[in-house]
């Protein structure tokens, strides 16, 4: 008898284990509150054209906004966050290298492009010779920047420079004598009242209440520019994921970034 009760209560213990397992499992498989990190715009992208979609399949969600770059990656690794919303792939690579994170992207979507803007003048040909132009100071943005004033004609490079590492002593033809002054990214906006016209990038535009379709030219945003969703990488294959990925293909959200996002760069998935 006693050698029956050993045997049962052992197979009772498997069977709580197991049982215990299959609900630990299923509540990772079916995880229903979603925590995103993203900047502006880009939360107002997923408030409108993500959230209400995840939201009808069942999931709670909470969008944190953040303004630095930093702090959305390293609350995605350390799970403070399921997924984030406000970088490209060349960043998310360089980041995620340096800082020894696995991290993923889900799915690209439309981005803001970087736009020439002026309080002075309506057109880029009707900037006069000697005009002061605003950039960013920082390696990146500052690279990008001249690269817009580039394909606009303004300016050409040194034969061999790589456009994505230009500096402004890379300028080799400057036909109106153009001034650039640098400073950093934010300020930008805020230079147009002293400066001829100022480059400046979309999320620091939307947040300073700048038009995109107002520009007097945008950036055509590459595919690795494109800012994506990103998560671990480690839920890569979790439904969460998918149904996020779902929630963003959706003719609603095509329909939130006709309507509230106009001048946003569509990647190619989604363009007409």
């Amino acid at each position: 008898m006693k050698k029956i009760l050993c045997i049962a209560a052992f197979a009772l213990t498997i069977l709580l284990s197991a049982c215990s397992g299959s609900n630990e499992s299923a509540g990772a498989e079916e995880k229903k509150k979603l925590v995103f990190g993203a900047t502006i715009p880009y939360s107002d992208m997923l408030e409108k054209g993500v959230k209400p979609q995840l939201e009808k399949l069942g999931y709670e969600v909470e969008i944190k906004e953040f303004n630095d770059y930093v702090q959305p990656n390293l609350s995605l690794a350390n799970g403070s966050l399921d997924a984030n919303l406000f970088q490209h792939r060349v960043y998310l690579e360089a980041f995620a290298k340096e800082h020894s994170l696995n991290l993923a992207e889900v799915i690209d979507v439309p981005t803001a492009p970087i736009g020439v803007y002026s309080n002075k003048v309506e057109n880029l040909e009707d900037l006069p010779e000697g005009s002061q132009i605003a950039i960013a100071n920082d390696p990146t943005n500052l690279a990008r920047h001249l690269g817009v004033l580039s394909k606009a004609g303004l300016i050409t490079f040194s034969d061999g420079i790589d456009p994505l590492r230009a500096t402004v002593k890379d300028i080799q033809g400057n036909p109106k004598k153009f001034t650039f002054v640098e400073m950093e990214a934010a300020q930008l906006p805020r230079s147009l009242s002293s400066v001829d016209a100022a480059a400046v990038n979309g999320n620091f535009a939307i947040s300073a209440g700048l038009d995109l379709t107002k520009a007097l030219v945008l950036d055509v945003v590459a595919p690795e520019i494109h800012n994506r969703i990103v998560i671990r990488t480690e839920d890569k294959e979790k439904k969460y994921v998918k149904d996020i990925k779902k929630a963003v293909e959706s003719a609603e959200f095509k329909k939130v970034i006709d309507e509230d996002f106009k001048g946003f760069h569509k990647p190619e998935w989604l363009a007409d």
